[in-house]
């Protein structure tokens, strides 16, 4: 990765992203009337917004069909290159992700969506490679889902092909486990040549170690109740990269909710997570996870949780308290992060205009 490439390489110290914005209801369980739709003029408003607020990046969701329910949780999705590839042409200076199931996109036809994704948005599309696990979404493409390790073994030989494909002048053969490619040239090579910056958030063994190998960017989960864990960790983690040789950030994710006032947010938190959710798009997320009242004493209290495990950390509060908890993750050494809103178009405002120069006075974010 050439430090001069633009993407996620600016001054900012702590990096702002919006997490989810391709998916209908986003990441929020909820049947609330301002709920997400992801329209294209949406997407297209919330880019814009984030573009001229200062926001980092864009990462979307890799997701093929809904959960039911009233809403169809997250059943109107756009792809991600393509979703990409439309924002990077309207905006100037914020970094858009694909994010790209490995086993659903020959290697080849991957790689030459990313670079024209690249180019029309001049060095600022970002790769978040997945290897999926929702077994009705590859039921749907008729390709067979791999067990656990080789799920990652295929994304490596996927991920090294592209790569080659991105670098090499001269034709190749990549002959390997899962791939038996001839002849292979690619132009144009990404912009600049230089690689987009690729993340992954595998939380096992296999999916960290990948990530180590092969990724600029590592996404996990922030522990507010233990930053010291999780401090722990991003050191830890970052220590075994650089005995491999390489520099790697780690980014968490999670949800926002930020009002004028303390009790307002609180109060819409809890709302929308409650009397608000759609409860039968949680019981086919359960479902899929083989998680049943027959099987689970506490099924009850898990369907209650899993609107609240879906966004991720819960950043609820006024401005104030908002940046105290970003402050937080910053302080674990955590390089960023991505998060999601009930609606991103209404709610970008507040955060632009109370947010951003919070976080500038904290140190967190570049003077403009």
């Amino acid at each position: 990765m050439a430090p001069g490439r633009y993407q996620m390489y600016n001054n900012n110290p702590f990096k702002l992203g919006l997490f989810g914005a391709n998916c209908s209801s986003g990441r929020a369980i909820n049947k609330l009337p301002e709920r997400w739709l992801a329209d294209w003029d949406s997407c297209a408003a919330m880019a814009k917004l984030a573009d001229d607020a200062g926001f980092d990046f864009l990462l979307p969701i890799g997701r093929w069909k809904g959960y039911g329910g009233p809403t169809n949780f997250q059943g109107v999705t756009y792809e991600t290159v393509t979703w990409a590839t439309g924002l990077l042409a309207v905006t100037k200076r914020i970094n858009v992700f694909g994010t790209v199931h490995a086993p659903l996109f020959n290697p080849m036809v991957a790689a030459k969506q990313m670079v024209t994704a690249d180019h029309v948005g001049h060095g600022r599309f970002a790769l978040n490679i997945v290897v999926g696990w929702n077994e009705p979404e590859f039921q749907m493409s008729g390709i067979r889902q791999r067990e656990h390790g080789e799920r990652y073994d295929f994304a490596e030989e996927w991920i090294s092909a592209i790569k080659q494909m991105w670098s090499e002048d001269k034709p190749f053969d990549f002959h390997s486990a899962f791939l038996d490619l001839h002849s292979v040239v690619s132009e144009p090579k990404p912009d600049g040549r230089t690689a987009p910056f690729i993340m992954n958030a595998g939380s096992s063994d296999a999916g960290k170690a990948f990530a180590m190998r092969h990724c600029n960017g590592f996404f996990t989960s922030f522990r507010e109740h233990d930053v010291k864990k999780s401090a722990d960790f991003v050191a830890r983690y970052k220590a075994d990269a650089r005995a491999l040789g390489r520099d790697i950030d780690v980014f968490t994710q999670g949800h926002v909710v930020c009002r004028p006032t303390r009790k307002e947010a609180e109060d819409y938190f809890h709302y929308f997570t409650t009397e608000g959710a759609d409860f039968e798009a949680v019981e086919e997320i359960l479902r899929l996870k083989n998680v049943t009242r027959a099987n689970t004493p506490d099924y009850d209290s898990r369907r209650k949780a899993i609107p609240l495990m879906n966004i991720g950390y819960p950043i609820v509060g006024s401005p104030d308290d908002v940046a105290e908890k970003l402050a937080r993750i910053y302080g674990a050494g955590i390089s960023g992060i991505g998060f999601s809103l009930v609606n991103y178009v209404t709610e970008l405002p507040l955060l632009a205009q109370e947010l951003i120069p919070r976080l500038t006075k904290l140190g967190l974010r570049a003077p403009v």
